[in-house]
């Protein structure tokens, strides 16, 4: 039966304190992203019952199971982790590796493998249960795998970077079959991820997690559409420009850089300019603003993106995504001039 996650940790790891509070309810997924080192791993292995807590609790419904003076051993949280690797069992067929879960909970061996065939339909690997890992792709491995977990019932199921070891092909298709699967069994999720379409498709919230600590929650969609940090902005694929407003009534005017922007009857202060890449224009030296804003801007590097070619501006530095045949009119150290309509700017 899925219960109502609390956590409120602290862990101490060389170089890096994690401190988070996240509730999660009955049935709810949860999404958490952060950048390489945030210590989202460190929280899911707290929750799990890997790492001991240095201050706090984590609560599964009424039960405590972590705290510094109490540890209650993985195995007994109703908690399941999933990583990156399977972790089947080799020797065990794929009906043998999802019914482990339920044999060990004293279902009796033909009950057991009766719903292991049954998980094994559900995630679409019906007539495999009696082929060995060894035999089977990575995404059959992960669909096995979470057959596993989900069909032991859990209270919380943890997912650390599923996906990221597969295709991009097999991670959509996993990424359907899991949201479906998660959804129908109601259960209680956390998912970390490095992909804004993992939470997308299948979180109900968003964490960000940065330097250990949680910089933003909200709805997927609250979160992505008004990101708080850099990296949230670049999770959303937009370009944060944080400056400032100075001036009065209808002389107030926002600059980052060179970038400067008429806001008549803003307030004076810190604020941020939220805007798509793809708004912003690369221009000839001395086109109009029209009804936009021009400035100059230098060349810090290029990236190739999908179908496009990513320029990285400095003063104030954001990016801009350019067609590929103007590509070969720019280069690291060029000056150039930048367009940017202000019906496509959101102020945060």
């Amino acid at each position: 039966m899925s219960g109502r996650l609390t956590v409120r940790v602290r862990v101490q790891r060389p170089g890096l304190t994690v401190s988070a509070d996240l509730a999660v309810e009955p049935g709810e997924v949860v999404a958490v992203m952060g950048p390489s080192g945030a210590g989202k791993s460190t929280l899911l292995e707290a929750i799990a019952g890997l790492v001991p807590l240095d201050a706090g609790s984590i609560r599964v419904d009424d039960d405590e199971v972590a705290s510094p003076r109490r540890r209650v051993a993985p195995q007994r949280r109703g908690i399941v982790l999933l990583r990156q690797d399977p972790g089947l069992f080799p020797h065990l067929s794929a009906r043998e590796n999802v019914a482990f879960g339920l044999r060990s909970r004293g279902e009796s061996a033909r009950r057991a493998r009766a719903e292991a065939d049954d998980w094994l339909d559900r995630v679409g690997l019906a007539g495999i249960g009696g082929r060995h890992p060894r035999e089977l792709s990575g995404g059959q491995q992960q669909r096995i795998a979470l057959a596993r977990a989900l069909a032991a019932r859990p209270r919380v199921v943890l997912l650390d970077e599923p996906f990221t070891a597969l295709d991009p092909a097999t991670a959509a298709s996993l990424r359907t079959m899991l949201a479906d699967q998660l959804r129908a069994a109601r259960t209680t999720a956390v998912l970390v991820s490095h992909d804004a379409l993992d939470a997308a498709a299948v979180a109900d919230r968003l964490i960000v997690l940065e330097a250990g600590a949680v910089t933003q929650s909200g709805s997927v969609r609250e979160v992505l559409h008004a990101p708080a940090t850099a990296f949230g902005a670049a999770l959303a694929g937009v370009n944060r420009v944080v400056g400032s407003v100075t001036g009065h009534g209808d002389e107030a005017v926002w600059r980052a850089g060179h970038l400067s922007v008429a806001r008549p009857g803003a307030d004076p202060g810190s604020v941020a300019a939220l805007f798509r890449p793809g708004d912003v224009r690369l221009e000839a030296p001395g086109a109009s603003a029209g009804s936009g804003v021009v400035w100059p801007a230098s060349v810090v590097r290029l990236e190739p993106t999908v179908g496009a070619v990513r320029m990285v501006v400095a003063d104030p530095p954001l990016v801009v995504d350019i067609p590929v045949e103007r590509a070969a009119d720019v280069r690291p150290g060029d000056h150039v001039q930048l367009a940017l309509p202000t019906a496509a700017i959101t102020w945060a």
